[in-house]
């Protein structure tokens, strides 16, 4: 039941494009601070942060103090349980299989 819990969260968190956006900021530079990430998104300092809040209670960033600043850094664990979990199962001769037929099929149309 906890894991069912983890993973809802790990999607709620995901869900959102703003999210998304501060996963990728952090997947380019890691060990942001909350200003820098502001920067990057129109929105106030704490819808920021509370961006932030979910992604850190989902496990997708991790935090460290550097003075009187807190730093940002990516996880990329979860995701990659979900790589193996949802996505990897898919294996790649059938995706490969797919994708032709789909070239096949856009060829025909055009």
């Amino acid at each position: 039941m906890a894991e069912r819990r983890d993973t809802d969260i790990l999607f709620k968190a995901l869900a959102d494009p703003s999210r998304r956006k501060l996963l990728d900021l952090l997947h380019a530079h890691d060990g942001r601070t909350l200003n820098e990430l502001c920067e990057h998104l129109e929105m106030t300092r704490q819808g920021v942060t509370q961006h932030l809040d979910v992604l850190e209670s989902a496990n997708l960033i991790a935090t460290a103090r550097r003075g009187r600043e807190k730093l940002h850094f990516l996880n990329p664990v979860p995701l990659q349980e979900i790589y193996e979990r949802w996505i990897a199962k898919f294996e790649k001769p059938r995706l490969k299989a797919l994708s032709h037929l789909k070239k096949r099929m856009e060829k025909s149309d055009g």
